[in-house]
């Protein structure tokens, strides 16, 4: 029995490699097996911090040969809807009410009835509470600093809609107002006082924890209250690897196309505090089957935030690099590191945020991210172009949900954004071929041209080839003479379109047309550069 299945697997592994199957493209993740067991796990910031600083965790790009290219992707390119991503703006252009509303699963508190504390961080500058509303739907609201009112709920508020809009999954994010006297305390709340002795939480300690965050001349406080996630809290994912514990979870973290695209977007919304504790993973109960859904959180520090104050000046770059070390160490301090000349203007609902410095390609966290790391030129091309799909109108819609008392500071941070958007098309479209949105109508080949589209990079002339494509061999034989774009005409066939920058000949895309029974379809996207 043994050696039948030895020749068996023997013969599965000679077996020439199909490039495309009947399902391609996949749209949807497959249906997540059910995850039975889930270790609620805790992650220490200070070990997490140290082990992305001074060690090099996960699987890293060779410094020779192929590169290791992304992975959770279809044949097109994108990765798959599900448990990390959803398509959303630039495949679909979302409504202005959309932008504004953000995620479709929570609600705003009750203005009606009152607001129950159910417990209470008080350790930090800024408190927070979880409330329930008259409704019994919770929340965990978090409040601005004294010194920068509306800074971090206004770029938590704007920068969950973006993310949002971009595909992930993020809390469901509310600006609200109330007076303290909306606010009741349970009886079974308590508080740790610095002795380390737990007592039941009074009205007087509301009044007196109240004393370290803004309000408003009316005496109304403005904090973000978002809305309890749809599932059970099991603790952060990594930036590499995979958590055991979820069988749905195979590709390293590291090599996700989602995670390593992120980059582009942290570094467009000033994201530098997107360590791995700043995002959850949940246990959602969908249709029956128990599975984890994975969640990006806390925008509090984007934007020029750093939630409990203006952000450092050094933001976008790491903590500790001993590059730059060396740099100041063997330069006798003369070494002016870029960002010492950012000019930033004085709003202190706005915090450190400027676009003139600005560079995409040379933005870092706070500590060196292996998805980060690893990402390649197409990585980057999906995020930018993502991010190019909002237009001027758009950012300014989703700014106003950050609700600015001081216009003079919205119009800054829609200034900042639109220029840092475009500088990473600028950065990025240069790097590949960028022609986006394939399809075939009449029975020819048409695409979008993002850098004409965008006034970024647009190749004067692109060269079209044709091909015969064996899908078990993965040959090509070029079709001689056939340079349009029509699609050959050859039934139950498979055809390759590749598409040549003559200026940059690198940059090419492989276009892969399945001809089935007279109807074209677009069932794969290679790039190159």
């Amino acid at each position: 029995m043994s050696k039948l299945l030895a020749l068996l697997l023997l013969a599965a592994a000679l077996l020439p490699a199909r490039k495309f199957y009947d399902d391609d493209p996949l749209v949807q993740e497959p249906k997540p097996r059910a995850v039975l067991k889930a270790e609620n796990r805790k992650l220490s910031d200070l070990y997490d911090l140290f082990v992305h600083i001074f060690a090099t965790p996960g699987e890293h790009q060779p410094n020779k040969g192929e590169p290791i290219r992304a992975r959770a992707v279809n044949t097109l390119g994108d990765p798959m809807e599900g448990a990390w991503w959803q398509k959303r703006h630039y495949f679909k252009t979302m409504s202005r009410e959309e932008l504004i509303r953000g995620p479709e699963y929570g609600t705003p508190p009750s203005p009606n009835g009152q607001w129950t504390i159910i417990s209470a961080k008080t350790e930090g500058i800024t408190p927070g509470f979880v409330v329930l509303d008259s409704l019994k739907n919770s929340y965990f609201v978090k409040f601005d600093p004294l010194e920068h009112p509306e800074m971090a709920s206004a770029a938590d508020s704007i920068s969950s809609r973006f993310f949002h809009a971009l595909g992930y999954h993020v809390p469901a994010n509310y600006l609200i107002s109330f007076p303290i006297a909306k606010l009741d305390i349970r009886d079974d709340v308590t508080l740790t006082e610095v002795s380390g002795i737990t007592r039941k939480m009074t009205r007087r300690d509301l009044q007196q924890l109240l004393l370290s965050v803004p309000k408003d001349k009316a005496g109304n406080y403005r904090p973000t209250a978002s809305a309890g996630l749809p599932g059970k809290t099991i603790g952060p994912p990594r930036w590499f690897g995979t958590r055991a514990d979820d069988v749905n979870d195979i590709v390293p973290h590291e090599h996700r196309r989602d995670l390593r695209g992120l980059h582009v977007i942290d570094a467009w919304l000033g994201h530098d505090d997107s360590r791995a504790i700043n995002n959850v993973d949940i246990l959602s109960n969908e249709g029956g089957v128990q599975h984890i859904r994975h969640f990006q959180l806390d925008f509090g520090s984007t934007l020029g935030s750093a939630t409990q104050k203006a952000n450092s000046p050094r933001s976008g770059v790491y903590y500790f690099s001993w590059k730059e070390s060396a740099k100041l160490l063997f330069s006798l301090g003369l070494y002016l590191p870029y960002w010492a000349s950012a000019d930033y203007p004085h709003f202190p609902s706005v915090g450190r945020l400027e676009w003139k410095t600005f560079r995409p390609d040379r933005w870092v966290p706070e500590y060196p991210n292996p998805a980060f790391q690893n990402r390649l030129p197409d990585d980057e091309f999906w995020a930018a172009k993502q991010i190019m799909a909002f237009s001027d109108d758009d950012i300014k819609t989703i700014v106003s949900t950050g609700q600015f008392s001081d216009p003079k500071a919205a119009d800054w941070v829609i200034e900042c954004l639109i220029k840092r958007r475009d500088k990473i098309g600028q950065t990025y479209f240069a790097k590949v071929l960028p022609l986006d949105q394939f399809a075939i109508v009449d029975n020819s080949l048409t695409w979008t041209d993002l850098g004409k589209k965008h006034n970024r990079h647009a190749p004067a002339t692109v060269n079209l080839q044709w091909s015969n494509f064996n899908n078990e061999t993965g040959q090509k034989t070029v079709l001689s003479g056939l340079t349009q774009a029509t699609v050959p005409g050859a039934r139950d066939a498979y055809f390759v379109a590749d598409l040549v920058n003559p200026a940059l000949p690198k940059q090419t895309i492989s276009v892969h047309v399945h001809q089935l029974a007279g109807k074209p379809v677009i069932v794969g996207i290679d790039r190159a550069w």
